[in-house]
């Protein structure tokens, strides 16, 4: 199965009323785990790069190369999208697209409304060329998630509309009270505003910061339009459990994959547990 972009996988789950799980990934381990639970599960998937994990990995060409190797290996059918997570500019965008990513996420929500917007256009203009995907988001995420930090602020309806107007944009990322990282506290999501967004730009919705987010707020969310939810820190929470398990269980192992092998095994029960919950399994 070739690497596909997310616009039929996130049109059909707005139509099915589910959302697809987007998993960033930091190295082989992650991909593995989240590939093998996605084609288990019969479920699309989006695998999440942000620039910074990138560069730990050793650039986007690395990056693509190892999605494709172990789709190849692992005899993966699903689809599979590879998404640029918060692309910090028009020319990492292009270098993500140039390099395979299938699909990008523009993030100029700290500028201007206008800003914004022009520089989401030049964005669609070159990936549409090419057949990739393009999210953008309205207002700020709070929290912080890799070179990303941002107070909440609530996306503004006008500019919503304005952005999918005027960009021809795949998917809205709306800004509606979640973080990026743990919540301290209750999640407190803007549902009256995710509803009159989806009701005015007739768009497959994205929510970021899935984690720690309780279920019947993540199925409220989809019954509104969220399409696409992005899920880093609880895998990475489940990740560091079970290794510190294993080293405290076993101080004198040295071998990486002693360690490595049941983190890997928890990433990939923990995304199971979210394709179940979005309802995306069977879906592929």
């Amino acid at each position: 199965m070739p690497l596909v972009s997310m616009t039929e996988m996130l049109n059909k789950a707005l139509e099915g009323k589910y959302a697809v799980g987007q998993y960033n990934i930091n190295n082989l381990e992650w991909t593995h785990a989240i590939l093998e639970a996605a084609e288990e599960e019969k479920s699309p998937v989006i695998l999440g790069v942000s620039e910074g994990a990138a560069r730990y990995m050793g650039g986007f060409n690395t990056v693509v190369h190892m999605v494709k190797g172990l789709m190849q290996d692992l005899k993966v059918t699903v689809p599979v999208a590879i998404h640029l997570d918060h692309g910090s500019s028009v020319e990492k965008c292009k270098e993500a697209i140039d390099a395979g990513f299938t699909s990008v996420m523009i993030d100029d929500s700290h500028s201007p409304i206008d800003t914004n917007i022009e520089t989401t256009k030049q964005v669609v203009e070159y990936a549409h060329a090419k057949g990739v995907s393009v999210e953008a988001e309205v207002g700020m995420v709070g929290g912080q998630e890799d070179d990303v930090v941002g107070e909440v602020m609530y996306a503004k309806l006008d500019d919503c509309v304005r952005i999918v107007n005027e960009t021809g944009i795949d998917t809205l990322a709306p800004a509606l009270g979640s973080v990026h990282g743990p919540y301290k506290g209750e999640p407190n999501l803007g549902f009256k505003e995710m509803e009159e967004i989806r009701n005015a730009v007739k768009l497959p919705l994205v929510l970021h910061g899935g984690t720690g987010i309780p279920t019947h707020d993540i199925q409220k969310a989809i019954s509104l339009g969220t399409s696409k939810i992005n899920v880093n820190t609880e895998n990475q929470i489940s990740f560091s459990k079970v290794v510190r398990e294993v080293l405290a269980a076993k101080p004198e192992a040295y071998d990486p994959r002693t360690y490595l092998k049941p983190g890997r095994e928890a990433i990939k029960q923990t995304v199971i547990g979210k394709i179940r919950e979005f309802g995306s399994n069977n879906k592929a």
